[in-house]
C-alpha cells in the first residue's frame, strides 16, 4: 500500500485553458503533468524534506473524436474505424475508466490533474464532486439535474428512467491519489455524432445538451467560467 511522505498540503491549483485542441497533443499535455506530480511524490518517499505536489485545471475543447475507456466494449463505436474520416472524427483507445465517448466542438472537457492528498483520499468522493460542480453550473442557468444510482455522470429528468439524458460524462484515471482525465459537459456540442455510438455503453439513455435543453446556443464563455468558479468552490481550490 502507499504512503504519502507529502506533509504540506498545497491546495493552490493551476488553471490552464487550453482552447481547442487535438485530443493526443491535450492527453501527452496532461499525462505530463500527471508524471511530475508522481515525480515529486516518488522523490519525497526517500526525503527528509519532501516538496508540495502541484495542481492543475485544464479546461479544453476538442476537434471531433470517440475516446474509449481501458475496460471499454469497442462494439460500441457503431462506425467502422476506416469510415471515421468521413465525418472528420479520429479514434482513440485510452487508459481511463469508463467506456466509449465523443469530443467535440461546443463541448467543454475539463481535466483535473491534481494530487488528491492535498484535498482528500476517497475516490467516490471525488467523482461525485466533479459531478456536484456540473450540476451547481446547471442550476445556475435554470436546468435541473442530477445523479442515477449506479451510473457516473449528470442527468436531466434523473427520477424518470425513460427520459433520463445524459448532459456529462466521466471518466478519470488515479495512481497514488494523482488523477487525469475528467468529464466532458455537453454545452453546444454537436449531438449528432452520439449517434454512432453507444454512449458510455449505456443503449437506453438519451445524450443532451445546454443548448438542446434551452433552445438556443450558449455563452461558452460564460458556462467556462461559472463551472471554473464550482469547481474551486466544492474542492476548496485557491485558483489563480
Amino acid at each position: 500500500m502507499y504512503t504519502s511522505l507529502n506533509n504540506t498540503l498545497n491546495k493552490k491549483t493551476k488553471f490552464i485553458d487550453l482552447g481547442l485542441m487535438d485530443y493526443k497533443q491535450a492527453w501527452d499535455y496532461q499525462t505530463t503533468l500527471f508524471q511530475s506530480i508522481l515525480d515529486v511524490k516518488a522523490a519525497n518517499r526517500t526525503s527528509s524534506q519532501p516538496l508540495a505536489t502541484s495542481n492543475f485545471l485544464i479546461f479544453c475543447e476538442h476537434p471531433h473524436v470517440y475516446t474509449l475507456g481501458k475496460s471499454g466494449d469497442e462494439q460500441n463505436l457503431l462506425l467502422k474505424k476506416e469510415d471515421l474520416h468521413t465525418i472528420d472524427a479520429t479514434y482513440y483507445h485510452i487508459n481511463r475508466g469508463g467506456d466509449i465517448t465523443y469530443h467535440g466542438p461546443g463541448q467543454l472537457v475539463v481535466y483535473p490533474v491534481m494530487d488528491l492528498e492535498n484535498f482528500f483520499t476517497d475516490i467516490h468522493k471525488y467523482m461525485r464532486l466533479l459531478e456536484e460542480a456540473v450540476i451547481q453550473t446547471l442550476e445556475e442557468f435554470g436546468i435541473k439535474s442530477g445523479r442515477i444510482n449506479g451510473l457516473t455522470g449528470v442527468w436531466l429528468d434523473y427520477e424518470n428512467e425513460k427520459q433520463a439524458r445524459k448532459i456529462c460524462a466521466l471518466g478519470v484515471k488515479t495512481s497514488r491519489w494523482v488523477t487525469m482525465h475528467g468529464l466532458a459537459f455537453n454545452v453546444n456540442a454537436n449531438l449528432n455524432y452520439f449517434a454512432n455510438i453507444v454512449p458510455c455503453g449505456i443503449a437506453d439513455k438519451a445524450v443532451t445538451s445546454m443548448e438542446k435543453e434551452l433552445s438556443a446556443i450558449q455563452d461558452f464563455v460564460l458556462v467556462k467560467t461559472v463551472l471554473k468558479k464550482k469547481l474551486a468552490d466544492v474542492f476548496e481550490m485557491e485558483v489563480f
